[in-house]
């Protein structure tokens, strides 16, 4: 009787000996990351910065796919159905995340509930950018010209419910202005004819640009973030410039589905950490127009704070998916 008691246990010791390692061992078979848009943008670029180094770190390869549609919904909905063993992984953007349930509630997707956390990596500031059309040299004159203009300034977006038409929306709420909102299928075609002075304004980030403002073509008036960005630290924030409290950016972070364990997060942010430490992960990051952020700081709370942000700008603006 109690040879058979000692066989049985140490056969669960055994049995829970070889799981411990087993889990131990990750991960033991090559990572998926999802990128939700096509190859070429800055979503796409930084999914393959921090693929590198995560390849490195845990000693196996990181696959980027590429699965774009539904303005980056396509891609999440893949990684939130996906199983949570913690082998996919989204390369996901707060600006796209967060707005999505009220601009369109007939969703399935849930950003607050459908996803688990492993890091933050950067955050990218926008600028209020204005065209040749538009003299104002500062964040004061832009506002008392365009409130001598109501509804008569056009502002171009990369697409009605992108982050820069929401940042507009806000912008427009605190300022106390009006404008044409004019949205476009991508930020290329809109910064051509804001360049060329077919559109007055546009919110974009600051890699987007910085060779048309050093050629003279554009004016950064201000950055959306309450500090400066080290990308064009010479550019004041809104904040400073007149409305206090004005905080409208995109962070950058990795997913996993919901009920993913919490050691295998804890894994792949260590190790994340490590790479946006490095000289060479941060030159690469301030390319492209970010600050990064190390991975140290929730990027669930991140996305949590601008659903409840981006909800009341879309139910002030009234705002409805065309």
């Amino acid at each position: 009787m109690k040879t058979g008691i000692v066989a049985r246990s140490l056969l669960a010791l055994g049995l829970g000996s070889a799981a411990a390692l087993a889990h131990a061992a990750y991960p033991d078979k090559p990572l998926h990351l999802i990128v939700p848009y096509p190859p070429g943008g800055n979503i796409d670029a930084t999914a393959r910065i921090v693929a590198n180094g995560l390849s490195a770190e845990l000693g196996q390869t990181v696959v980027i796919e590429n699965r774009a549609g539904a303005s980056g919904m396509l891609g999440a909905e893949v990684v939130a159905r996906s199983a949570p063993d913690g082998y996919t992984m989204l390369l996901a953007s707060s600006g796209a995340l967060a707005p999505v349930k009220a601009i369109n509630p007939s969703m399935k997707l849930d950003p607050d509930k459908d996803f688990a956390a492993a890091g933050s990596i950067a955050r990218a500031p926008l600028m209020l950018v204005v065209g040749p059309s538009v003299p104002s040299r500062n964040v004061k004159e832009f506002i008392a010209y365009a409130k001598a203009r109501p509804g008569k300034l056009t502002m171009a977006s990369a697409g009605t419910g992108g982050n820069g038409h929401l940042t507009g929306e806000l912008f427009q709420s605190m300022s106390g202005t009006r404008f044409l909102h004019v949205p476009y299928k991508g930020g290329g075609q809109a910064m051509a004819d804001l360049i060329g002075g077919q559109t007055d304004l546009t919110f974009v980030q600051p890699a987007s640009a910085l060779s048309q403002m050093a050629s003279g073509k554009l004016r950064a008036l201000g950055v959306t973030t309450l500090k400066r960005s080290s990308v064009v630290p010479d550019v004041p924030t809104l904040d400073e410039s007149g409305l206090p409290g004005f905080e409208a950016s995109t962070t950058t972070g990795l997913l996993f589905p919901a009920g993913t364990p919490k050691d295998v997060l804890g894994k792949v942010n260590a190790a994340l950490v490590k790479v946006l430490k490095m000289p060479d992960t941060r030159k690469q990051f301030e390319q492209l127009g970010s600050d990064v952020m190390e991975g140290s700081e929730d990027f669930s709370r991140i996305v949590s704070l601008e659903i409840t942000q981006w909800s009341k700008v879309i139910r002030d603006a009234d705002l409805k998916m065309p």
